[in-house]
């Protein structure tokens, strides 16, 4: 029996994609995996956590390549057992934002992110770390962790869910004051550390934040007004948020932050809450090999 150099990791539960185009994709992974000369391994996750456990057994495998289908979190489940190894990522996104491949510029047609992934070849990316939590596109406090906690909440998954979401909590969300590395930063909207550009869908707070220039993006955004919310959100997805008065950014290779309240946090979108009042972030330079 051939030696496995491909494992395919896919999470049944990522997106809104009816179950025959999800059997379609899977059999076409097959297909061209096949084609390429891959001795391929496709297994489906059953519980949250088993990605990791799958990639980390690759890497003991000696599997080279190992391609997830799945979003943000599924993605970052399978990215931490990849870091400081030979085995490289390759992504199929399917998820509500899709932040760390649209950053990349991967395709969002899950058979064309495939035939990338399996003909790509590996490039060096940066990670980020919220205390033990590993982060490859954006981890923080602030609004969009009130949100993330919001949205594990819903029982259903996608991007209309989540901007309802995000809509509602809008108006519950109470700004927070922290001390970053101590100094007060007063009130603050969200305080985000970003390795990537953007949360996913193309809202980018942190617009020029570089993947591979092994420093992370410190992102303030202090209160607004409300009637401010559509230009905010316009700048956001425009691209030019670092253009407001109410952004503000730093590049950083580790900070700490303390709060006097809970720390509700995200890394990739999911929620953390993390003990006590103070974490630390840290960038882990050229830490993953993603195919590109």
């Amino acid at each position: 029996m051939p030696n496995i150099d491909l494992l395919v990791i896919i999470n049944p539960l990522s997106g809104t994609l009816p179950l025959a185009q999800r059997e379609g994709l899977r059999a076409f992974i097959a297909a061209e995996a096949n084609r390429q000369a891959y001795h391929a391994e496709i297994v489906t996750t059953t519980r949250a956590g088993q990605a990791t456990e799958l990639a980390t057994q690759a890497v003991q495998r000696g599997i080279r390549r190992v391609l997830v289908m799945g979003g943000d979190g599924t993605i970052n489940e399978t990215a931490r057992a990849l870091r400081q190894t030979a085995t490289a990522l390759g992504i199929v996104p399917m998820g509500s934002g899709n932040g760390l491949a649209r950053h990349l510029g991967l395709p969002m047609n899950p058979q064309k992110a495939a035939e990338r992934a399996l003909a790509g070849k590996p490039v060096l990316i940066d990670s980020g770390e919220l205390n033990d939590h590993p982060f490859f596109c954006t981890a923080g406090l602030g609004f969009e962790a009130y949100v993330a906690h919001e949205f594990a909440k819903q029982p259903t998954r996608g991007l209309q869910t989540y901007i309802k979401t995000a809509y509602r909590s809008f108006w519950s969300y109470k700004p927070a004051e922290y001390l970053v590395d101590g100094k007060e930063t007063g009130p603050l909207f969200s305080l985000t550390a970003a390795n990537a550009a953007q949360f996913g869908n193309n809202a980018w707070i942190a617009p020029n934040a570089n993947i591979a220039d092994g420093k992370l993006d410190l992102c303030q955004l202090k209160p607004f007004p409300a009637h401010m919310a559509s230009v905010i959100g316009w700048q956001l997805f425009r691209k030019s948020l670092n253009r407001s008065a109410y952004w503000s950014g730093q590049r950083m290779q580790n900070a700490t932050i303390q709060s006097n309240a809970p720390l509700l946090a995200h890394a990739d979108g999911e929620p953390l809450t993390l003990a006590g009042d103070t974490c630390t972030v840290r960038v882990l330079p050229g830490s993953l090999l993603v195919l590109m």
